[in-house]
């Protein structure tokens, strides 16, 4: 079922480094890895050890509270390290891929889907952003057109090419659910699953609903056509600090070296520690991603990566100056005025770096945040509820609804400077705890 919503609320951040719409296969890089860290809720079994050979979908991971669910190798090769942090944490698992194996990935008649699959890890269930639970019953599936985030991929531009694998895979998501693909008309967060299912119809305790990314739609598609896994996403590779932002054809988990050393102003930096870089690299949205070296590697989920400055230099005089090419959503530069110049096509501020003018200070009643979050929910008396730890409270202001992406915008214009998504994430991990204990 195709649908149309228009959201009001919300911002456009205008982030300089639009990618030019030209797709440069990189589907030749040859070293991947599956990080379970990206996965909520997943708790990882292995299943292989270094040197191992796999093939494409072979799982490297099982999650040890339900043995159906899985992550697989996106490529046919050779495990070259399994990483592991603090506490003999599972980061990810590293591969290089084996071309001559590649070539050969298995191909076969129609396949249905089940947890069975090696795609079944692209469903996402909210509430909680986990994988999709196969003894739950959704409500319905959820798939967004349009991405709103800055410098995200257009969709339509995206798939182009891949319609018959697109409609294969929402063909194949319909047996699971009634699928509603929505394209949302309106500034960030419109294009967001959270305000799509908020606007149709909004989760209460107890419910489910099952989302999947709109490539990922189609690699589900091309698995139940032709029994080929092949995680392929075309992705962005933008923002102010890159050289030459482009659209890019990879494989989900690729690294991100070779594209690097083209887009770095300083491509000799090798990883994060080194203190001579200036940029930041984040794989995902710059609101809501992850920073990576980089030689680090694309997020599971991800489908852009965001070259930004470091805003680590002392500004004089900081806020005191006319900021024209600061932007400002509650004007406190001149710039914030922009919008309301009787100029058309006003150039706005594409100057941005990650300095946050600021430091940590207490909740301010501003109602700046319920002009960015188009819920029907109270944001800022929500994220004081899972400050405090109010379980009751927080399921009355309607928490189940929320993902962390969801109060991205928020954080952006909190003159608080709180890390507002990481108190939405471990709230919603306690809940999540709750549930299955």
């Amino acid at each position: 079922m195709k649908q149309e919503i228009k959201i009001k609320k919300g911002i456009d951040i205008p982030l300089g480094g639009i990618p030019e719409r030209r797709v440069v296969d990189a589907r030749s890089i040859d070293c991947y890895a599956v990080k379970p860290p990206d996965v909520v809720g997943f708790t990882p079994r292995l299943c292989v050890a270094e040197g191992d050979e796999v093939a494409a979908g072979q799982p490297l991971v099982v999650d040890k509270n339900d043995s159906r669910l899985f992550l697989p190798s996106p490529v046919s090769g050779k495990v070259e390290a399994i990483v592991r942090g603090e506490k003999r944490k599972l980061m990810e698992i590293s591969l290089t891929s084996s071309p001559s194996q590649h070539e050969e990935e298995s191909k076969g008649e129609c396949f249905n889907l089940s947890s069975s699959s090696p795609v079944w890890w692209m469903i996402k269930e909210r509430p909680f952003g986990t994988i999709a639970n196969p003894d739950h019953k959704p409500k319905g599936i959820y798939i967004s057109l349009r991405d709103t985030n800055p410098l995200a991929p257009d969709m339509d531009f995206a798939l182009k090419g891949r319609e018959h694998e697109f409609e294969a895979g929402v063909k194949a998501l319909s047996l699971l659910a009634e699928v509603h693909c929505v394209k949302a008309e309106g500034p960030h967060p419109a294009g967001n699953i959270g305000t799509i299912v908020a606007a149709l119809d909004p989760i209460n305790k107890g419910e489910y609903v099952w989302s999947v990314n709109a490539q990922d739609v189609a690699n589900i598609g091309r698995w139940c056509l032709t029994g080929e896994y092949r995680p392929e996403r075309v992705i962005t590779v933008g923002g102010p600090a890159a050289k030459a932002p482009k659209y890019y054809r990879v494989l989900c988990g690729a690294c991100m070296q070779r594209i690097s050393e083209t887009q770095l102003n300083n491509p000799s930096y090798p990883s994060l520690a080194d203190p001579t870089c200036s940029t930041r690299i984040i794989s995902g949205s710059v609101l809501s991603g992850t920073q990576i070296a980089a030689n680090g590697f694309l997020g599971m989920y991800d489908q852009q990566v965001t070259f930004i400055e470091e805003g680590d230099q002392y500004e004089f005089m900081g806020w005191l100056m006319p900021g024209l090419k600061k932007f400002s959503f509650s004007k406190t530069f001149l710039s914030g005025f922009a919008r309301l110049l009787p100029i058309k096509n006003y150039p706005l501020p594409t100057e941005f770096n990650t300095n946050t003018h600021g430091s940590v200070r207490p909740f301010l009643f501003t109602g700046s945040f319920e002009r960015v979050f188009p819920f029907d929910i109270y944001p800022l008396q929500l994220i004081k509820a899972c400050i405090v730890g109010d379980v009751e409270l927080q399921e009355k202001l309607g928490i189940y609804e929320v993902e962390p992406e969801d109060f991205a915008l928020c954080e952006f214009i909190d003159p608080s400077k709180t890390e507002i998504q990481t108190i939405i994430r471990e709230a919603l991990e306690v809940l999540r705890k709750e549930t299955i204990a």
